[in-house]
């Protein structure tokens, strides 16, 4: 079972903690990771754009000129898709661009995240993410020993309300609950911060 040290916002170790093998000691899988992540990118699409089709577009229904002896060649709609200001042929309509994935696989493809994170030293535990105040400029001053202007994704419980608070003027800085986690977020962030007490919670809906 892996180990990691334990720290407290100073970045001051404070002792050691057992991660679970099955969520952070697994062995990375980029293939999934990226799976993962372009199925969840395709479900926030808003899927609005629109176009008008040869009945939707404005103008007459009346045959622009004969059929014959016009020297021209024949037309029957002025909103033909051959016609400037005519309708689109193919043209995007409103849809759902969201699929799913299988449960398991997505399961799989968050360990593998965490589990590089861990690797590559990106994961830090804290003992107790907790500010004076709920203010932006503490906790902006608390994240600066873990990389500061970095991306990062904080993880903590439903009761730090003040560090949510805090956080939501920091563009750069996310919170999320242990329910909450995804497999975009653990990736596009550059540091994670895992409070100590949601490390539980994480191995619980997560393993």
């Amino acid at each position: 079972m892996p180990t990691i040290d334990l720290v407290d916002l100073k970045k001051k170790k404070l002792g050691t903690v057992e991660l679970s093998a099955q969520v952070f000691g697994c062995e990375p899988r980029a293939a999934l990771v990226h799976e993962a992540v372009v199925m969840q990118r395709a479900c926030e699409r808003r899927g609005t754009a629109s176009t008008l089709r040869r009945g939707e577009v404005s103008g007459s229904g009346k045959k622009p000129w004969k059929q014959k002896h016009t020297g021209r060649a024949r037309a029957g709609s002025l909103r033909s898709p051959v016609w400037r200001h005519g309708g689109s042929v193919f043209g995007p309509k409103p849809r759902s661009y969201a699929y799913s994935m299988p449960k398991k696989k997505y399961r799989a493809a968050l360990q593998s995240a965490l589990s590089a994170k861990v690797a590559a030293g990106n994961l830090f535990v804290v003992a107790d993410i907790s500010l004076e105040q709920p203010k932006t400029k503490f906790l902006a001053l608390a994240l600066t020993g873990f990389g500061g202007g970095a991306e990062v994704l904080l993880i903590v419980g439903k009761g730090q309300s003040g560090i949510i608070q805090a956080a939501g003027n920091l563009p750069s800085v996310k919170v999320l609950g242990a329910d909450q986690l995804n497999v975009y977020d653990v990736v596009r962030a550059q540091v994670v911060v895992v409070s100590e007490h949601e490390l539980v919670a994480i191995n619980e809906v997560w393993s």
